[in-house]
């Protein structure tokens, strides 16, 4: 077989480092990005805080709050119907690529002129966000107090033997989160005798200890069912409380037959008049059947919003939040040292350093340029929702907006991914905007967040002796010109926590 030559025609698609970094800092949530930017402050030399311009900017924006802010505000209503266009011209950047990649085709440049000037290729401060506020990355710290620590400060202000005591820390270290006791008493008599006890000890000893653990609070604390937990509580209760006995009744014998709202078959068993058995369960829905929730403090979560929507002069604007980053710039020390013109270490060094510097500050103006265009085109849509509530959301997918803005959906879902856009409405993830769509009479779509906020207003308006059923929601929705399916109606009735039409029913005068 005689030797031969084949051609082959291939293509490989290459990540360059800077591509990586811009897809990095694109999917960063607020947090995320603050941190990003001041792990780079400290590797890179060149990149420094602009302290100074932040606050002499800061100090004019205060002094004239008034004053137009065309880098990030942008009239949705604008006469130009080019979307890019209006965000190019609203931003003064110059940013005309469709996708990412195309941003970074020009690989890091391995040499700088020796008189190049920073600020003759980008401005040296890139303002990350600008506006009215200042950038306040308040630590707050708080104290907790756990059920057990709380029950342990009770048991020190309460007089026990040193037996007792024994006893009751043993039951406070068997409590659950909840208030409850898992642990039966035998398992909790065995952990309780100390070496130097002899004697056993008795049934009788931990019912006691247990009584008088159980007047702790919270109010329910050391139950051992919900039944249990619910007498507790409604023992504690004045003894002129309306109900009260018909409560504690209820509570103790008929427990089972009030899960499951057979209030029919619960007024024959009880033998109670309407209005005892109505006032007797009113009691008992005051009550909470997890008393150790109480005290579980969980941390707050400050959601920070990359974006406002505000209504100026009758049209909506949407602008970046200024307080998401600090200012940056490059350090004009070292990037002075870089006219030099040596071959030296060091001033590569700086090379390099100046080079990541310029990728970097690029990276975070892409990233508000992408994150600006998509919330535009998602509020474009939108604007019912802003006028009118989520009855008024449209169906939207990710390739709506990809399409739109000619990117790709994987960019659309890394820039709505932990991105919050605040409106008058509330503060909303970019995501929520997005929903699935169902068929309606005719022909058009309607979006299933739309169909959520109707069901709730339906069911918000029904009868409580007679709640809407999920084949009844899907007739009334019928009505409206929207074909859902039954099972469809119950998965957006549960998604929103809502309970089931017998879950739900109640007497007419009870709340």
């Amino acid at each position: 077989m005689r030797p031969g030559l084949q051609l082959k025609i291939s293509q490989q698609l290459t990540m360059t480092p800077q591509l990586q970094q811009a897809i990095k800092l694109l999917q960063l949530s607020t947090i995320e990005l603050h941190q990003e930017i001041i792990e780079q402050v400290y590797s890179n030399p060149l990149l420094e805080i602009d302290d100074d311009n932040a606050s002499t900017t800061n100090t004019e924006q205060h002094q004239d709050s008034s004053a137009p802010n065309d880098t990030v505000a942008v009239d949705l209503n604008a006469d130009d119907g080019n979307l890019r266009q209006t965000v190019v011209d609203a931003t003064d950047k110059a940013v005309t690529e469709t996708e990412l990649d195309h941003t970074w085709q020009t690989e890091k440049p391995q040499d700088l002129p020796v008189d190049a000037n920073w600020g003759e290729v980008y401005s040296p401060t890139m303002q990350v966000s600008s506006g009215a506020s200042e950038s306040n990355w308040e630590q707050v710290y708080t104290v907790t107090e756990s059920l057990q620590d709380h029950l342990t400060w009770q048991l020190n202000l309460t007089p026990f033997s040193d037996r007792d005591r024994e006893i009751a820390e043993a039951y406070i270290d068997a409590v659950s989160p909840s208030g409850f006791i898992s642990e039966n008493l035998a398992d909790i008599a065995s952990s309780t005798i100390s070496e130097n006890t002899q004697d056993p000890i008795e049934e009788n000893e931990l019912a006691t200890v247990l009584r008088r653990l159980q007047q702790f609070d919270p109010p329910g604390v050391f139950a051992r069912d919900i039944s249990e937990c619910l007498t507790i509580q409604l023992h504690q209760l004045s003894l002129d409380t309306p109900y009260r006995n018909q409560a504690i009744r209820l509570a103790s014998e008929f427990l089972q037959d009030i899960a499951s709202i057979d209030l029919v078959n619960l007024a024959k068993k009880t033998r109670y008049s309407q209005e005892d058995l109505q006032g007797g369960l009113k009691l008992i829905r005051t009550l909470n059947p997890r008393p150790g929730e109480a005290l579980t403090v969980n941390p707050a979560e400050y959601i920070v919003p990359d974006a406002y929507v505000e209504k100026l002069s009758g049209r909506w604007r949407v602008r970046l939040n200024d307080g998401n980053a600090p200012r940056l710039k490059i350090n004009d020390l070292y990037a002075n040292l870089i006219k030099r013109s040596d071959d030296s270490n060091q001033n590569q060094f700086l090379k390099d350093n100046l080079a990541e510097a310029k990728w970097f500050l690029r990276s975070l103006e892409s990233r508000n340029d992408t994150l600006m265009r998509v919330s535009i085109s998602i509020i474009e849509l939108q604007q019912g929702f802003l006028d009118h509530g989520p009855i008024a959301m449209r169906p939207m997918v990710l390739s709506d907006i990809a399409i739109k803005l000619d990117l790709h959906e994987s960019t659309i879902s890394r820039v709505t991914t932990n991105k919050y856009l605040a409106t008058p409405r509330g503060i909303f993830e970019l995501k929520y905007f997005f929903s699935s769509h169902v068929s309606t009479v005719g022909g058009g779509e309607c979006s299933s967040t739309a169909v959520c906020a109707i069901l709730k207003t339906l069911i918000s308006t029904e009868k409580t002796s007679k709640p809407l059923s999920d084949n009844r929601l899907m007739v009334l929705l019928e009505e409206q010109g929207i074909h859902v399916a039954r099972r469809t109606v119950a998965k957006y009735r549960e998604g929103m926590g809502i309970p089931s039409s017998s879950q739900r029913k109640r007497f007419e005068n009870v709340n």
